[in-house]
């Protein structure tokens, strides 16, 4: 059965869309790497969500899909997702370039404060819309970078940018902890 919905944030409908079957589900987890890569740091997730294309130990289990700075285009990639790794840049107030992994419950409370633009639909936004469509992945978890600076710019921090590395293998040990 083909499910159509319609997605309201506030008072304002923002979109009718066809979404994916009822019951459908790739049976691969969706990572989802986020961020304006011509704010710096801000890119991070891109970058990690790139280097992750070559990581031929998690092709089989995983799809990764550059999500730049998001839309509810990506809402049918979500639903069909068995679980959900969102890698971000994040304000957790530690050094540049640290990395901490939320899942479940605290990836929910981590997302709940960021603030969007009118040209983004957070992460939050995109788990809600899932849910009321009843296609919410099983298991989700942010992988959060601490950025240095989301100043305009292409590069990446040299604080930030050996994070990729870390982010992609905190990633593989999401994937494998799940796939247990």
């Amino acid at each position: 059965m083909v499910v159509v919905g319609a997605v309201i944030i506030g008072s304002k409908a923002i979109g009718v869309f066809v979404l994916s079957e009822q019951g459908a589900s790739s049976g691969k987890y969706l990572v989802l790497g986020v961020g304006n890569t011509l704010l710096r740091d801000d890119g991070v997730g891109v970058h990690v969500a790139k280097a992750l294309e070559s990581r031929t130990d998690l092709s089989s289990r995983i799809k990764v899909i550059d999500g730049g700075t998001l839309g509810l285009s990506l809402l049918p990639e979500v639903e069909d997702a068995a679980g959900l790794i969102v890698v971000d840049a994040a304000e957790i107030g530690e050094s540049p370039g640290a990395i901490r992994v939320f899942e479940d419950a605290a990836m929910d409370r981590h997302l709940s404060g960021k603030k969007t633009t009118v040209h983004e639909v957070a992460v939050a936004d995109l788990l809600a819309a899932a849910t009321m469509t009843g296609h919410a992945p099983r298991e989700r978890a942010l992988v959060a970078i601490q950025p240095e600076s989301t100043d305009w710019g292409l590069e990446l921090s040299a604080s930030v940018r050996p994070a990729i590395t870390g982010a992609a293998d905190a990633v593989a040990s999401v994937v494998a902890r799940w796939s247990e």
